[in-house]
């Protein structure tokens, strides 16, 4: 494991029992709130992009950072200002104004919906989609089909971290990239 991924590693905070009993909750914010560490986390997923990912893009580049309400809003406008893409949010039902199109994704107890505005890909465009963290990948499957609803191509997601266990990569379109890697 290289220093900078310990060093994020360790820094994330576990909560047993959170949100309820047997689940053990791993806590960005700790990372948002020491500069070093912020940065170090962008900067690992910026050259992670642009040492791997647009290397394997046909155009070399990246269009779309998408980020998925709401951690996602923390880390994809700066990753995406860094790479000069546009930042692209996928929220929950309801909170987008305009015309949007939606996609169901199923939750523990339930489904839901998440939505993106109609105009905000364009067909061709690249994308990277990017959360805290990957369980089961029922969200992030539902926003790369927002993505390819729109003709969008879907490089690569990324994740904080990714619940190994669940096997998330199974459902997605297309590679993913996690920082941290929780086996059980």
């Amino acid at each position: 494991m290289s220093a900078d991924v310990e060093y994020l590693k360790g820094l994330l905070r576990a909560f047993p029992d959170y949100p309820k009993k047997g689940i053990v909750f791993l806590d960005i914010f700790p990372l948002l709130r020491d500069p070093v560490a912020f940065e170090t986390l962008i900067t690992h997923f910026v050259h992670r992009l642009t040492s791997h990912t647009i290397a394997q893009s046909p155009s070399k580049k990246i269009d779309v950072v998408v980020g998925l309400d709401a951690r996602g809003f923390l880390l994809g406008p700066i990753i995406a200002m860094r790479l000069g893409a546009a930042f692209v949010p996928v929220r929950k039902k309801g909170k987008l104004p305009g015309e949007t199109i939606h996609a169901e994704y199923q939750k523990e107890y339930g489904v839901d919906v998440f939505e993106m505005q109609a105009d905000a890909i364009q067909p061709g465009q690249t994308v990277v989609v990017v959360d805290d963290l990957v369980a089961t990948g029922g969200s992030a499957k539902a926003a790369g089909e927002l993505v390819s609803k729109l003709g969008g191509k879907v490089l690569e997601y990324l994740f904080i971290i990714e619940l190994t266990f669940l096997k998330p990569s199974e459902k997605l379109d297309a590679p993913l990239y996690s920082i941290v890697k929780v086996d059980d």
